[in-house]
């Protein structure tokens, strides 16, 4: 099993090196025959070879069994152009690995339940798994861009658009994952405005007779986000857009505790996947010893299962995690009155050593 690691920017570095130690114990540990290689990605590779996705990680991507992604971008970058930044090696790799499927699941630990931003007995027991379409929509449509009109002033434009195929193939996964939990996908759009999601509620109701054990809702992204917040058990699995995907798995991760605790997968149509931490590259706490690497570790246990095979060996990390918890260590993020605080070297040692 061939991994490359990309750790990228800011806190990257420093929650992919805890999640890679975790892998090498569970190495140890299980007799996985993992091997490990390294390449830039984002800022990194900007400031070594002047783009954010150089050709020599895109070919060792394609190598590679699966990657483990740690972050990229930071302000240190904004001032380039566009085409150019950080951002765009991540939304390149996704492209042109045809990583279309996005897996975000949202759960709360219970150790972590007074973390939460909202009371225990609302997120208490809280699993959502958010399914969100990658390669698509408005991030990726054309035309594109900034322009003059003809009375001088600027407007930007861009273009949210989903091929009726892009749309089956995202569902599929969707109805799959909810036929190995509770049963139920609720699709988020926006129909009642947008006609790119009429046809999407149209094709996930095509869908539908193929999974007559799964039960199918539908509910318009603002009233998702509301939901979100007000009910939050009532979700299962969300399927959802890009851009919609985007925002919504974000909230999710405050419901959580912290968005230092979410994992994520990005699937190709054969189980190829990048995996990475929600939480991004957070420059302001980047060297500081602080940042969470507990979402970059089931991050590396999401790899094992879905790419690898390797259940196992990632129910063993996510048991780990769990007794880490159990025990009272918290990064500065999860942090309450009673606990330990630790730094992210000592968090993922502790994971190492609960991992055995």
């Amino acid at each position: 099993m061939k991994i490359l690691t990309l750790p990228g920017d800011g806190i990257g570095p420093e929650v992919t090196h805890e999640a890679l130690r975790v892998m090498q114990a569970a190495d140890r540990r299980f007799g996985l025959g993992l091997s490990f290689s390294e390449a830039l990605i984002g800022g990194a590779a900007i400031d070594a070879h002047g783009v954010p996705l150089p050709e020599t990680t895109l070919t060792a991507a394609r190598g590679a069994d699966a990657i483990l992604l740690g972050a990229v971008g930071g302000p240190r970058w904004d001032g380039i152009e566009r085409s150019l930044r950080p951002e765009r090696g991540l939304l390149g790799i996704r492209a042109a690995l045809g990583l279309f499927a996005n897996l975000r699941p949202a759960i709360l630990y219970p150790q972590l339940a007074a973390a939460s931003a909202l009371k225990p007995e609302v997120v208490a027991g809280l699993d959502i798994l958010i399914v969100r379409e990658l390669t698509g929509g408005i991030y990726f449509g054309e035309p594109r861009g900034i322009r003059v009109r003809a009375d001088g002033e600027r407007e930007g434009f861009n273009t949210d658009i989903y091929s009726e195929s892009e749309i089956r193939r995202i569902g599929r996964v969707a109805f799959e994952a909810a036929r190995k939990r509770g049963h139920r996908l609720c699709s988020v759009d926006k129909a009642n405005v947008l006609e790119v999601t009429v046809l999407w509620r149209e094709v996930m109701e095509e869908l539908a007779p193929s999974y007559p054990d799964v039960e199918l809702t539908h509910m318009y992204v603002d009233n998702a986000a509301m939901q979100l917040v007000r009910a939050p058990r009532q979700f299962d699995v969300v399927v959802t857009g890009n851009l919609f995907g985007d925002i919504l798995s974000d909230a999710a991760a405050m419901l959580t505790g912290s968005i230092g605790m979410l994992p994520s997968a990005s699937l190709d149509e054969h189980g190829k996947g990048l995996y990475e931490p929600v939480h991004g590259s957070a420059p302001d706490i980047a060297g500081q010893g602080k940042a969470n690497p507990l979402a970059a570790i089931l991050s590396a246990a999401m790899l094992l299962r879905y790419s690898a095979g390797m259940g196992e060996a990632a129910a063993a990390i996510e048991l780990a995690v769990g007794q880490v918890l159990d025990a009272g260590l918290r990064t500065a993020d999860i942090h309450t009155a009673g606990m330990q605080l630790a730094d992210t070297t000592a968090m993922g040692e502790a994971v190492c050593a609960a991992l055995g």
